[in-house]
């Protein structure tokens, strides 16, 4: 089936709230044919009016990446219309997603090109303006997230929408792979992790970002964000569900599903 009919499904199921069933299931083979229905949907979005704010990267931990059957993450494209904008609080509509899940993370936001191949987790770095701990919601147009690698991947890396706090400059001087998060769900502890988890040190994820898309053709530009990928596992989410993610020194955000 041609890229293009894929990006199509998604696009419905997108903008309908109705799953489809499986890709890989129906055809959908290899990694490079899942980057091509991803291109194709990104293109159809973009002809909609919505714009590439930055990307996201996925499977960057070891567990999530032995249960899909791969070595590498992945990335996609974080679409305006649905950041959610830079807060300390945010709610956001229930209806716009088929089967939510949340996952707290470090945003990176570019201040220096970053093109690769060869790209280093120091020039990663050094080109960043500021960090910023972050929540992502993460969604599947993939009935009951029945997914396998191609799977996720067309679907723009599973993208639902994200939200950031408040950015940071001085937290770059900070180690971030010793950071840590705690996630809370309706006030109880739901989930935790360190920025190890992250590929060993999130911009070894961002890093790794810059040299894939270089065979795309594509470098990370000043204003682009960065979601670096999860810390810790995922939540499932609802009408009426809190989330609260606490970083190292108390640093607080929290978002409400309406």
């Amino acid at each position: 089936m041609r890229p293009e009919t894929f990006a199509e499904e998604l696009e419905r199921a997108w903008e309908e709230r109705r799953p489809i069933e499986p890709l890989s299931d129906r055809g959908l083979k290899g990694i490079e044919a899942a980057y091509r229905v991803q291109e194709a949907w990104n293109a159809l979005r973009l002809g909609k009016g919505d714009r590439v704010v930055g990307r996201k990267i996925g499977l960057t931990s070891k567990a999530v990446q032995e249960q899909l059957g791969v070595d590498q993450p992945d990335f996609g494209n974080l679409w305006e219309s649905r950041f959610f904008g830079v807060g300390e609080r945010v709610e956001v509509e229930a209806r716009l997603f088929l089967q939510p899940r949340v996952e707290g993370e470090l945003a990176f936001l570019i201040g220096r090109r970053l093109e690769g191949p060869g790209v280093t987790p120091q020039e990663v770095l050094a080109a960043t303006e500021a960090v910023a701990f972050a929540i992502e919601i993460v969604d599947s147009r993939i009935r009951d997230w029945r997914i396998r690698i191609e799977d996720t991947i067309a679907d723009n890396a599973s993208y639902g929408g994200f939200v950031v706090g408040p950015w940071e400059k001085a937290l770059l001087e900070e180690d971030l792979s010793a950071l840590g998060l705690v996630l809370y769900k309706n006030g109880e502890p739901a989930a935790q992790g360190a920025g190890a988890a992250c590929l060993g040190h999130p911009a070894r994820a961002v890093a790794w970002l810059a040299n894939t898309l270089a065979a795309f053709g594509v470098a990370l530009e000043p204003g682009d964000i960065v979601m670096s990928g999860a810390w810790a596992p995922v939540q499932p989410a609802g009408p009426g569900d809190l989330f609260t993610l606490v970083g190292t020194g108390g640093r607080a955000l929290a978002l409400r599903f309406v």
